[in-house]
């Protein structure tokens, strides 16, 4: 395979999440609304994803329910999402094995038998451990981690570059670090409250962090995520040197660092920290990664830091909680 065919009908999984939800919009405003068909398990979707384009229930761990849709609508692409996270994960890892692993099975089997053109699988700085190095982590390195969702993300790496290089299936994946978003809320991440902080400021000027206020790592901006799985999926395939396990990021910072940040714009916000079972996590997980791999084969280049994540997060939150449509509390708010 050296050439790198066009996506013209696209499936996502887990578009409902947090990033399914949003990289769905993109999706359908990039390639158009009719060719994106959405799916999710049992999460009912927003009505602006209901009434943007097609939508169905399915489940991953069943193969028939994807090969349904497939055929219905003579599926070339697959953005597979669908997954459980960290921290739900370690609350029912039989669960994250089913989804994760059984899941992406079906989804790569299903794509060799029908022979797309791509599946976009995305993994996770999770894929890493104690033993990982925590500064600058490299592309290439130790990949021992120490939760089932971790677990689940490295098999799904070799898996797809297995079925790229026995079947020549266009798999590709990228390593996300925590991403915050504006307009989904979080579902069960160990970076949860880089997002859930931010609702707390604005609507009760203080937050009870679930991390340490010296736990750094890895975070990007929805609109920086978006953009990179995209790119991804459409770089030229002869252009890559790595296929499922892409580095990517935009910056790093701690909790402390983050809140202070937000003080900058809510002088009087008050944080308390509490750590529960996520900082275990956490504190398995490098503090800033080494994406240069992305941005040497495929171009990657971010466009928010941490103040202009910030300024923008408060701008649109801000603004809809005048409007009274911010949402729920948070956990620990």
């Amino acid at each position: 395979m050296s050439q790198t065919r066009p996506m013209k009908k696209i499936l996502v999984t887990g578009a409902v999440g947090q990033i399914g939800s949003e990289l769905t919009l993109a999706l359908r405003q990039r390639y158009g609304a009719e060719n994106v068909i959405a799916t999710g398990r049992k999460t009912q979707p927003s009505r602006e994803l209901l009434e943007s384009g097609p939508f169905y229930f399915i489940d991953v761990a069943k193969r028939e329910t994807i090969e349904e849709v497939v055929r219905k609508h003579n599926i070339d692409t697959i953005f597979h999402l669908a997954a459980i996270l960290s921290a739900a994960g370690e609350k029912n890892p039989q669960l994250a094995w089913d989804v994760n692993i059984n899941g992406l099975y079906n989804v790569l089997e299903v794509a060799r038998e029908h022979n797309m053109a791509r599946v976009i699988v995305p993994s996770s700085i999770a894929v890493f451990g104690p033993e990982t190095p925590r500064k600058n982590t490299p592309n290439e390195t130790i990949l021992k981690p120490r939760t089932m969702y971790g677990i689940t993300k490295v098999a799904g790496e070799l898996l797809g570059d297995y079925y790229f290089r026995r079947f020549g299936l266009d798999v590709r994946g990228l390593r996300y670090p925590g991403i915050i978003s504006n307009v989904t809320l979080p579902g069960g991440g160990t970076t949860d409250y880089a997002v859930e902080i931010f609702y707390a400021a604005i609507k009760f000027k203080r937050y009870k962090c679930f991390l340490r206020e010296d736990t750094r790592l890895p975070m990007m901006y929805m609109p920086d995520c978006i953009k990179s799985t995209i790119m991804l999926a459409e770089a030229p395939l002869e252009r890559l040197k790595h296929h499922c396990d892409f580095n990517v990021t935009a910056m790093s910072f701690s909790a402390g660092e983050l809140a202070a940040e937000i003080r900058k714009h809510i002088p009087d916000f008050e944080v308390t920290y509490e750590p529960d079972f996520r900082q275990q996590i956490a504190d398995s997980w490098p503090e800033s990664i080494d994406d240069s791999a992305a941005r040497e084969e495929w171009g990657w280049k971010p466009d928010y830091d941490l103040p202009a994540m910030v300024r923008d997060m408060l701008e649109v939150l801000g603004r809809r909680h005048k409007e009274g449509k911010l949402g729920w509390p948070p956990e620990g708010a």
